[in-house]
């Protein structure tokens, strides 16, 4: 029997990237609920006493980014000077230009609709080249890795025992680390927990390791899943007081694989936050995803990921790879085919396929833009699988 281990980790809304992350879908989600068609790449940076927002906008809303940008750092638990940062009195700077002609050139008019394919699909090329990944398994309900799923449970459930007053001695900013132990590719056991948890400053490191345990890890994991060698590290470091953007600049995008799959399946490399459904650094992931959920949910195999690539300027994908690793139950070749058929991969098809110009990114800059089950996203409904099982037979 083979054996090996697999980590990966979350971290709560008020970790300081994952605070950039949420104002800058805020800012999108703002825009987006007065002018759909809004073209926006809004990045973000927060540190001590000052959040900045940049990026290159074209709409026709007039909204009031500061105070947009307060409200997202103040639901995220930083409202008061206790916690090292106050969206209600931080500085809040911003710099926005106009999305670049040369970019809107690709998006408004792809080059398929220039060379006289006049199709309503083929009217926008994809906002940037690149590729992107989705990726499915069997390993738990949600169809997705163990350990990110674990890691952002304890995540939530970290956040939720201090909202709600359980542990009020918690603060916004945390983390969270789930290591399994897989034999013959399935999990086995939970082998390691790590969860890194800011406080306040009168409580002591035993009371936080027994309280932790207690309201976060065991109401969390199945029990079935721990057993006497599962070792907890809960603040490993002694400490975690000074937290968020005064103990760590924030930035946003770099949480990408917290935001997607651990780091067990492949990452293009581009950011989802911030992004309007144009991006196909955002659209085409969550459409690689909806494809490859799809076929593991059909019982086509019991791991798959599926890579699309794009051009810019370019409606059609240039490439699109289906690996099952071996799980599939007919060739990832006709599986590939069957997916070719089924789901239309150009962006402004994805876009209205998947519903993507609504406000609805805001809810999921933290804890995972994929395998979500408390929000009901397109990209992970699995309505396509009698489609593709008739497309492969």
């Amino acid at each position: 029997m083979a054996k090996h281990f697999f980590t990966s980790e979350s971290v709560t809304e008020g970790h300081p990237d994952k605070v950039c992350d949420q104002i800058s879908d805020a800012v999108l989600d703002a825009l987006l609920s007065i002018d759909p068609y809004s073209r926006v790449a809004c990045e973000s940076v927060c540190t001590t006493g000052m959040a900045l927002v940049m990026g290159e906008i074209s709409t026709k809303a007039n909204i009031d980014i500061p105070a947009v940008a307060r409200k997202a750092i103040c639901d995220t638990g930083f409202n008061s000077p206790d916690a090292g940062f106050d969206g209600n009195t931080c500085a809040v700077l911003t710099t926005i230009d106009k999305q670049s002609p040369d970019i809107d050139m690709g998006v408004s008019k792809s080059l398929e609709m220039k060379n006289g394919e006049n199709d309503e699909y083929n009217l926008h090329g994809a906002g940037d080249q690149g590729m992107m990944f989705g990726y499915a398994c069997d390993e738990t309900p949600e169809l997705m890795p163990m350990p990110i799923t674990l890691a952002h449970k304890l995540a939530k459930r970290l956040a939720l025992v201090r909202k709600d007053g359980t542990l009020d001695y918690l603060r916004p900013d945390g983390k969270t680390q789930v290591t399994i132990e897989y034999e013959d590719n399935k999990p086995l056991r939970v082998d390691t927990v790590v969860v890194s948890t800011q406080h306040k400053d009168c409580v002591s490191l035993e009371t936080i390791r027994e309280d932790i345990i207690k309201q976060v890890i065991l109401p969390t994991i199945d029990p079935s899943l721990l057993d006497a060698d599962t070792k907890y590290f809960i603040n490993p470091t002694g400490r975690f007081v000074t937290g968020g953007p005064e103990g760590d600049s924030g930035l946003t995008g770099r949480k990408i694989i917290v935001d997607t799959y651990g780091g067990y399946a492949c990452h293009g490399g581009g950011a989802f936050s911030g992004k309007d459904p144009t991006k196909v650094d955002r659209s085409a992931a969550y459409a690689a995803r909806y494809v490859a959920k799809n076929i593991v949910a059909a019982g086509l195999a019991k791991r798959c990921q599926v890579e699309l690539a794009y051009a810019i300027g370019v409606a059609k994908p240039v490439s699109i790879l289906v690996d099952t690793y071996g799980t599939g139950t007919v060739s990832d070749e006709k599986i590939s085919e069957a997916v070719s058929k089924v789901f239309d991969l150009r962006p402004a098809a994805i876009i209205d396929t998947l519903e993507l110009r609504r406000p609805i990114y805001h809810n999921i800059a933290a804890y995972g833009h994929i395998g979500r089950t408390d929000l009901d996203l397109s990209w992970e409904r699995t309505d396509k699988t009698q489609e593709l099982i008739a497309a492969v037979i």
